[in-house]
């Protein structure tokens, strides 16, 4: 896989805009930029300062001058500006021209307005995407990046489970027949995590150590060996640095209820899927993808909340920018899946 090389000429980009990592994929390339959807500003100008990686490392540690921005937040533009300014960031970091307007297809969840659509596609353009900008839905891109038969006459049921959204799916003959976007994910379960500490303990944690905590300890089943950990913070008592042990039995309870959500979402994508299609998914299972796939015993609780198989996806990361580069790759073939200014005239 390329990482973050430069182009000599415009080439078609597809990208993932996602609340909690960023990633592009190049025609003819593949994925060439994984970076978080963080942009550090100078809180005089708006100038950035860093965007990506640097200024993930910045989070709840910049002094006054500067203050790190997540532009996204649940799955849609949080502040315009900023996204605007790391869009064209990473957009310039992969190509060499300045003046290239690349083709673009991007991605949206399934549950937003067409305000928040619109801006989406207006940041794109700002920031140096060729017009029109085209819009693919998260949960379609996602079940072609995993590689299910989305053209087929059968139902193909795809769970995306992002930062800042869950985005649940029944799709078949290339059209979503019933879909359910909640905006419970990664970020709400760094929250649980967060407000969990701070009630049990007194410890006040940062955003990036709830997240380590959820990556290491986090499981949505019982699992055979219960983990221990030291966590430090601030005690919001004494104001001075503290360090606690936390068990991931623990940390269970913590994400019991946004675990919860997820579960419910796709439960009632269940409830309103035609009987045909809802046969063929206990034939084929639940596909499960994004960077909440990855939490420990998920497929296990899934298949005890439903009583349908389900599996992990190829690739669960990089599913999403997966599809939308094949969407991208085949364009002509595929409009149908997308929609663009002009095809929505």
């Amino acid at each position: 896989m390329a990482r973050n090389s430069p182009l000599s000429i415009s080439r078609d980009i597809a990208i993932d805009l996602g609340t909690a990592n960023t990633l592009v994929y190049v025609r003819g390339q593949g994925i060439v930029l994984n970076e978080p959807s963080v942009v550090a500003v100078d809180v005089k100008d708006g100038r950035p300062v860093a965007v990506g990686y640097e200024a993930k490392r910045m989070l709840g540690r910049t002094p006054a001058s500067i203050r790190a921005v997540r532009p996204l937040k649940d799955g849609v533009i949080a502040d315009f500006d900023v996204c605007e300014k790391m869009l064209r960031y990473f957009i310039q970091r992969i190509s060499s021209s300045r003046w290239s307007k690349p083709r673009m297809v991007i991605c949206v969840p399934s549950g937003i307005t067409g305000v928040e659509q619109r801006a989406v596609q207006d940041a794109a353009e700002y920031a140096g995407a060729r017009k029109p900008v085209f819009i693919i839905e998260e949960p379609m891109a996602a079940a072609i990046g995993a590689d299910l038969p989305v053209h087929e006459p059968s139902g193909n049921m795809i769970v995306d489970i992002g930062g800042g959204t869950t985005e649940v799916a029944v799709i078949s003959l290339g059209g979503i027949v019933v879909s359910e976007s909640v905006r419970v994910a990664g970020d709400e379960l760094d929250d649980a995590i967060s407000q969990f500490v701070k009630m049990q303990f007194g410890l006040d944690i940062g955003e990036n150590t709830a997240e380590e905590i959820k990556i290491q300890m986090a499981s949505a089943w019982p699992v055979e060996q219960e983990l221990t950990a030291d966590v430090g913070g601030r005690d919001t008592v004494t104001g001075l640095p503290k360090t606690i042990e936390l068990t991931s039995a623990q940390v269970r309870e913590a994400i019991a209820e946004p675990v919860a959500a997820i579960i419910d979402a796709v439960k009632a994508t269940l409830d309103r899927t035609p009987p045909e299609l809802a046969a063929d998914i206990m034939d084929r299972g639940i596909y499960l993808s994004g960077g909440g796939a990855l939490l420990t015993g998920l497929p296990q609780r899934v298949t005890h909340e439903t009583g349908m198989p389900c599996y992990i996806a190829p690739d669960p990361l990089y599913s999403v920018v997966i599809g939308s580069g094949r969407a991208l790759e085949n364009i002509e073939a595929m409009r149908g899946m997308m929609s663009s200014p002009q095809t929505e005239l």
